[in-house]
């Protein structure tokens, strides 16, 4: 056993880069974990900064104006769009919220009666098991309201918080990207000449990232608009705040849209019941779901390394579980940063023996 380790051990550490990238990995991990919260602003900047990274290059190379000019005309669109964001759509997201939680009692009331018809229609269904799943639902809700009263009182200190965001990102997001090659090679001068395996993880990780965070970003907004505009034709009740939601759970492959399906379903049963529209907004919701993962998801994500699904889940419990939304949002990234440095090692070329020595 201990030989097989010491073979193991020379075969992957024995090269000073293999060494090299093993530290600036843990070193990474470890900032992360214990210091994500305190750099949330700058991990968010840093997105951000490679979202825009790709129209930058673009001004540069089709328009030929110098970084500065480009990064300040690609900037102010992106304040631009900001901007619009908070003072246009936000607040139509938050009244359609608040007429969404005024009606839910009554919600909740006509699905609780609609359980309450199934032992009469359905003879394996008991009224018990439909009284303790009512109970349940009660509990349920109770739980959840003190919840909210909960983050409500303690929301002060995060409004603070969002106010300081609303500041410091944009800040970290001009530098990001006016000094990007200055930061790059501040970085780089910290580490050793000879970085041969961390430079091939970084090169591959550069290209993965940025493709993945601008793909993510069309994404969402493509079947954001796509959800809002087949859902406002339907006349469904809620059609931004859904599309929203379902815009947002494409940050989570396979689960998020599983889950998203619930309060589509709901609202639409609630609205229509089991009627010929109710099929019709499924129906078109299942056609946006099947577009999304077999025609959209190929082609913003050509680039990006593919994935089993199995791994990509994975990745989504381990990453998330440890690190939360962010964790979530760079699952597939750090997936493929795992994938990269396995080849990484994997082609490290075997040590001679002391006996061939």
């Amino acid at each position: 056993m201990l030989t097989a380790l010491t073979k193991w051990y020379k075969r992957y550490f024995s090269d000073p880069n293999a060494v090299l990238l093993a530290l600036i990995l843990i070193f990474g991990f470890t900032i992360v974990l214990s210091m994500g919260d305190m750099l949330a602003p700058a991990l968010a900047a840093m997105v951000i900064a490679y979202l825009l990274e790709e129209p930058v290059g673009y001004c540069r190379r089709k328009i030929d104006l110098p970084r500065l000019p480009a990064v300040l005309i690609i900037f102010s669109i992106f304040m631009a769009f900001v901007m619009f964001l908070i003072f246009g759509l936000v607040p139509l997201i938050i009244r359609q919220l608040k007429e969404l939680v005024r009606e839910l009692p009554n919600y909740l009331a006509q699905g609780k009666a609609e359980l309450m018809t199934l032992p009469q229609r359905y003879n394996f269904i008991s009224e018990l098991q439909v009284l303790q799943t009512v109970e349940k639902i009660d509990s349920e809700i109770a739980r959840f309201g003190q919840e909210i009263l909960t983050v409500s009182l303690s929301s002060i200190p995060d409004m603070i918080t969002v106010l300081v965001y609303l500041v410091l990102v944009p800040l970290l997001i001009f530098f990001f990207l006016k000094d990007k090659w200055i930061i790059i090679g501040w970085f780089s001068k910290l580490l050793p000449p000879e970085r041969r395996m961390t430079s091939q993880v970084w090169e591959e990780m550069d290209l993965q990232l940025g493709n993945y965070v601008r793909g993510k970003f069309w994404e969402i907004f493509i079947v954001a608009i796509v959800c809002v505009v087949v859902f406002g034709l339907m006349g469904l009740k809620y059609a931004i705040l859904l599309a929203v939601l379902v815009g947002l759970s494409v940050l989570v492959p396979y689960i998020g849209a599983a889950v998203v399906t619930f309060p589509v379903a709901f609202i639409a049963y609630i609205q229509w019941g089991w009627t010929s529209e109710f099929a019709y907004l499924m129906i078109a919701y299942a056609i946006i779901q099947a577009l999304d993962g077999n025609v959209l998801v190929p082609l913003l994500f050509s680039e990006v390394v593919n994935l089993h699904p199995v791994a990509i889940i994975v990745s989504i419990l381990v990453f998330g579980g440890l690190w939360g939304f962010w964790g979530v949002f760079f699952a597939i990234p750090l997936a493929t940063l795992v994938s990269a440095t396995l080849r990484a090692f994997s082609h490290l070329p075997e040590q001679p023996t002391a006996s061939e020595g």
